[in-house]
């Protein structure tokens, strides 16, 4: 598995799943405009298009569509929690299935304006590592890590692992081309 080099004390681990399992969650994202919802933001129900501008379908992690998918990120994570074991010893159990997975579409200029982080109340605080995986390749669109300053590039099938705290305040960078990401938590058990 092709991996991308990011320096090892910004904790931002970069690996490339297969392209074709991208390809398959974006066709599946276009055939089920039934299950498309408004993007939300920080909190389960809220949206607000000033901060996040998106179109997204929510998915357990034992559908059917996901599990090529699933295979590929137990991958990833295999080889984050190798770069960095002190994570394994001291978070007993962590599991991708507890919160639903988004596949989320941005258009053009659209996208998650605003500064955030993956754990910030109760709701959350169960939440250990963030996975975001890019399913196309967009010009000048993908995360900006505040902290780190870090700009990732939108690289079909490069999945990015990284904390979930205030250390990795994040937004996205804003393209001019429709950007498709499918994104998650590692979850105590």
């Amino acid at each position: 598995m092709k991996e991308e080099k990011f320096k090892l004390d910004s904790f931002i681990g970069g690996f490339y799943i297969n392209p074709k399992i991208c390809d398959d969650l974006i066709l599946f994202f276009k055939k089920n405009k039934d299950k498309h919802q408004i993007g939300n933001t920080y909190k389960k129900d809220l949206t607000n298009e000033k901060i996040k501008d998106s179109i997204e379908i929510g998915l357990h992690a034992g559908e059917k569509v996901l599990l090529p998918y699933n295979t590929e990120l137990q991958k990833c994570l295999n080889k984050y929690t190798k770069k960095y074991p002190e994570i394994n010893g001291n978070l007993a159990g962590f599991s991708s299935a507890i919160e639903e997975y988004n596949i989320q579409k941005y258009k053009p200029k659209k996208g998650f304006y605003a500064w955030h982080t993956e754990r910030i109340n109760k709701n959350t605080s169960n939440r250990v590592l963030v996975f975001m995986t890019y399913l196309n390749d967009v010009k000048n669109g993908g995360t900006e890590f505040k902290y780190q300053k870090i700009k990732t590039q939108a690289k079909k099938g490069l999945t990015l692992i990284w904390p979930t705290d205030f250390t990795h305040t994040h937004r996205g960078v804003i393209a001019n081309q429709t950007k498709y990401i499918i994104t998650g938590w590692f979850n105590f058990i």
